[in-house]
């Protein structure tokens, strides 16, 4: 489920409380994340902070449910919707952010992060692949060599490499990203509104090369996928032969 919460009436806190799956994301969560950021706005959120019950802020996207159809739209249309609010989004991370988790740090513009925090993508492990937003996402904030450490190595950081890399903003707790929020809810909503958007029209807006599109799409339709999900299931080894 997803709970909210309203600190001082500007501040409005996300949290995702699935704490039997480490708050691994299905459809129905993407959904009930895109809803609960939509009614936080319409009740007159000036700063989101998103927040994790448990050990783990999120432990990546519910492979039980990867399947799904509808998965990906529900997922991507709730990290866009995100990075497009018109108000600062912190994410406060408490141990795991890996798979989805990270794309849900990395669409946030902030980054609270406590000592456990660790980020990942093991997209390749599973024969799964992120969508260009993410890659360019994930590149513009943490460089271009840690993106490829993470894409292209399935490399995990930990908290210091991932501050080393820029994806810690600051180090703290949940009550660290609130206070943190709290001093953004008093600035000018106007200035802020403008500065989150020319930060994105200025720099992540780019066409997608066909190319870079057919090859995510070949991902997600490919034989590897399905022996990335078998050999899961069967807790095993998965052998890819790159079709």
């Amino acid at each position: 489920m997803i709970g909210t919460q309203r600190h001082d009436g500007a501040v409005h806190e996300i949290r995702l409380d699935r704490t039997e799956r480490r708050n691994a994301l299905d459809t129905a969560h993407c959904r009930d994340l895109h809803a609960a950021v939509d009614a936080a706005l319409a009740d007159g959120a000036r700063v989101l902070v998103l927040t994790g019950e448990g050990t783990a802020f999120c432990s990546g996207a519910d492979l039980d449910t990867v399947g799904d159809p509808d998965f990906l739209a529900a997922l991507y249309g709730m990290l866009h919707r995100l990075a497009e609010v018109p108000v600062p989004v912190v994410a406060a991370v408490h141990g795991p952010a890996i798979g989805a988790g990270t794309q849900l740090a990395l669409a946030a513009d902030l980054r609270v992060v406590d000592q456990a925090g660790v980020f990942g993508l093991p997209t390749a492990g599973l024969g799964l692949a992120v969508d260009p937003w993410t890659v360019r996402r994930l590149a513009l904030v943490a460089g271009g060599g840690a993106a490829r450490r993470i894409l292209l190595a399935c490399e995990r950081l930990d908290h210091d490499a991932a501050r080393a890399a820029g994806l810690v903003d600051r180090v703290g707790d949940r009550d660290t990203a609130l206070a943190w929020a709290a001093e953004m809810a008093a600035l000018a909503p106007l200035t802020l509104a403008y500065n989150k958007l020319a930060v994105a029209r200025l720099l992540e807006d780019a066409p997608v090369p066909d190319e870079v599109a057919a090859a995510f799409d070949a991902c997600w339709a490919s034989e590897d996928l399905v022996e990335g999900r078998r050999a899961r299931a069967e807790k095993r080894a998965p052998v890819f032969r790159g079709r």
